[in-house]
């Protein structure tokens, strides 16, 4: 499980670093740096929405008219934020499952060393 979380996160990573995406001066945090982790996705996301508001006076894509040009941009950066977030959750999945590897070697560690225990106990 070790393994595949490392690979998965690696993966994913490679896949978002590959897309050349920059946080803008204006976000919260990262400026200027390469979408490539949890943290830079989900800031990216963050001022892709602000910025789609912004060019919306404060509506989202369900609240503007059908002919609202403005419209397709807004509902472009609904998918990008999708498409961030579950990066973010793959992310996310990665870690438990390298977390679920790491516990499941020491409670075999620590069943084997009670094991051990237990014999040498029952040969006294």
């Amino acid at each position: 499980m070790i393994a595949v979380g490392i690979v998965v996160w690696v993966m994913v990573s490679t896949q978002l670093r590959a897309e050349n995406i920059t946080i803008p001066d204006d976000a919260i945090a990262f400026q200027g740096q390469t979408v490539a982790g949890p943290l830079t996705a989900f800031v990216q996301a963050d001022i892709i929405q602000h910025h789609a508001l912004e060019a919306s006076a404060g509506s989202t894509y369900s609240e503007l008219a059908v002919d609202d040009p403005i419209r397709a941009t807004v509902m472009n950066a609904s998918f990008l934020r999708a498409s961030l977030f579950t990066s973010v959750v793959s992310f996310g999945v990665a870690a438990f499952a390298m977390g679920v590897g790491i516990l499941s070697i020491l409670f075999g560690w620590a069943l084997r060393a009670l094991a051990v225990r237990r014999s040498a106990a029952a040969t006294d």
